[in-house]
């Protein structure tokens, strides 16, 4: 298989750590915009799973502001774009993310046809669950595993097994299917802002072929706003039928400052809300917040509720949350407590 240097060591960086997730036409359109999304908020709170907490009125204040058309910050509707993570900022990440995880019972699954992995590292440690030799194969090992699970088929053929695998799969400690740990108060900030003519997408360092099974079913976000991480894909016909051939080679890498690249590349415009939750949305939230452009908004979802879910940050070898923490206060993000913010965590409790 073709490996590519800096790329595909940024790729395999990026979940390694793991081992150790239009405008108005005129006034008075704009102002019954305005005026029906008061009357909506009046009746019912939008967002029922956030505590009354400074960070639920930043939020509200904010959507608020860039809809009212009386607003010196009002933006209009073409221009609402917000982008949340996937890992850790949706659903949960601890203690591996899931992609990694469905890449490591892809290897186990294929074990059959190849005999060699038996005693062929770093495909031996993880058929025999040899957690420390899959640590001690590095980057490149772990390039490896992802490859050989992610590619050598057809993209039709790869969205069927993932799709099998996030149905079936459960979370090796909580014991529920992964779709049911998204965050409720995640879910209803989506809808918020959509309600108020948001488009949101999702910005991962993930795979997006994989993130695309699960988007739509489980946030409620369309294939077609997924921005993520890729492989190198080729057309060609196979016995008279257009296919698309995942190859093993790494095509782009979304995380960190990938991130503003493909937000760049996919969308064409800076989002005016970013919500992440680790180092490696610092990027993201810089893209998104810093220097002139109107109201803009940053957050950053803090793991602090050991009892609800996980507590971690600087020193966690997975969604690291450091540089981003000390930055928060001169960005202006704000940080979100898990533990003080959210009254309910999972969408299923």
């Amino acid at each position: 298989m073709t490996l590519t240097g800096s790329r595909v060591r940024g790729f395999a960086l990026a979940v390694a750590v793991s081992l150790v997730l239009g405008c108005a036409s005129s006034e008075e359109p704009r102002a019954k915009e305005a005026s029906a999304g008061a009357e909506v908020e009046a009746a019912v709170d939008p967002l029922p799973s956030w505590n009354e907490t400074a960070t639920k009125a930043k939020i509200i204040e904010f959507v608020e502001a860039v809809t009212n058309a009386d607003s010196p910050s009002y933006v209009p509707p073409d221009a609402r774009i917000a982008t949340f993570d996937n890992d850790g900022t949706l659903w949960v990440e601890k203690p591996a993310y899931t992609e990694l995880l469905f890449a490591l019972d892809r290897v186990r699954a294929l074990a059959q046809v190849h005999p060699e992995w038996k005693t062929q590292e770093p495909f031996r440690a993880v058929i025999e669950g040899d957690r420390d030799a899959l640590v001690a194969a590095g980057p490149h090992g772990l390039i490896e595993v992802l490859m050989a699970s992610h590619t050598g088929m057809s993209a039709a053929l790869f969205e069927t097994i993932a799709t099998e695998w996030i149905r079936d799969a459960r979370h090796p400690e909580l014991e529920k299917p992964y779709t049911e740990l998204k965050y409720q108060p995640q879910l209803e900030l989506l809808r918020y802002l959509e309600a108020n003519g948001f488009k949101t997408f999702i910005v991962s360092g993930g795979s997006v072929e994989f993130i695309r099974t699960f988007a739509d079913p489980t946030y409620g976000i369309p294939r077609e706003r997924v921005i993520g991480s890729s492989i190198e894909t080729r057309y060609e016909v196979q016995a008279g039928k257009p296919s698309l051939l995942r190859l093993p080679e790494v095509d782009f890498v979304d995380d960190k400052s990938g991130k503003p690249v493909g937000i760049h590349k996919h969308i064409g415009q800076r989002p005016i809300l970013a919500f992440g939750n680790s180092d490696g949305d610092f990027e993201m939230l810089e893209y998104t917040t810093l220097g002139s452009g109107g109201e803009r908004l940053g957050l950053l979802l803090h793991h602090d509720d050991a009892e609800r879910e996980y507590a971690y940050d600087r020193e966690s070898k997975i969604g690291k949350l450091d540089r981003a923490l000390d930055a928060a206060g001169s960005a202006g993000w704000v940080v979100v407590s898990m533990k003080d913010d959210w009254n309910t965590v999972f969408a299923e409790e």
